[in-house]
């Protein structure tokens, strides 16, 4: 079966420093050989995954239409999308019928019920966090604003800030910090936590790799 696979990192500096896609492209091209699929070319991004409207995902969504391959293959769910309309969409669309999705992290395979039953589980369970996160964001805001205390000096990992000096909350960051305190609860260390996420193409605010001290700092914060 042909294939095209599909890799992503979340900001231009670390597609600039190359950290997270090749590292992405090795577990494709691995998982590719075991299964004895035909990779026939990579599409690339750098950018958020909040939409779909991405160059290089498009352009794979298009070789899949004009029939260059029969299925998608990427490295790691979130590398394809954190939403569950967005993957709904996608299944709908492209990957119930007409084309099939491999992911190797989760080890997903559409050509089964049982794999798009795990897949549908999996991306239920992201936007539930992502979701509880925002609860608890927004409840602390409120706190915040009733004080009349102004929020403003050095942005925190996992928020922007608004032109009038307000926090809100940014989705692939409060992520970041969904999936530290989720390792860090399956006793990893806050070196093989950095490590995972360095690997994983998943970098700090400035676009920097994760220290085992700055993990430990969002753990704390989160807790």
């Amino acid at each position: 079966m042909k294939v095209i696979g599909y890799i992503r990192v979340s900001t231009d500096g670390q597609d600039a420093s190359g950290l997270g896609l090749a590292d992405q492209v090795e577990k494709i091209k691995a998982y590719c050989s075991l299964y004895d699929l035909d990779l026939v070319e990579i599409h690339k991004d750098a950018a958020s995954g909040k939409n779909l409207l991405r160059s290089g995902f498009q352009g794979a969504l298009s070789a899949l239409k004009r029939g260059e391959a029969e299925g998608l293959v990427v490295a790691k769910l979130d590398r394809l999308t954190r939403s569950v309309r967005d993957m709904g969409s996608l299944l709908d669309e492209y990957f119930r019928e007409s084309f099939d999705l491999f992911v190797v992290a989760e080890q997903i395979d559409t050509r089964t019920a049982s794999g798009r039953f795990v897949l549908n589980l999996l991306t239920s369970v992201a936007e539930w966090e992502r979701e509880t996160i925002g609860e608890r964001t927004r409840a602390a805001l409120t706190v915040k604003k009733s004080k009349g205390e102004k929020l403003g000096g050095k942005v925190p990992f996992g928020f922007d800030v608004t032109e009038d000096g307000l926090l809100v909350e940014n989705p692939e960051e409060q992520a970041t910090i969904a999936k530290i305190s989720s390792l860090r609860a399956k006793g990893y260390t806050f070196q093989r936590i950095a490590d995972t996420l360095n690997q994983e193409g998943t970098f700090t605010k400035s676009g920097k790799p994760w220290s085992p001290a700055g993990v430990f700092q969002i753990h704390k914060k989160a807790a």
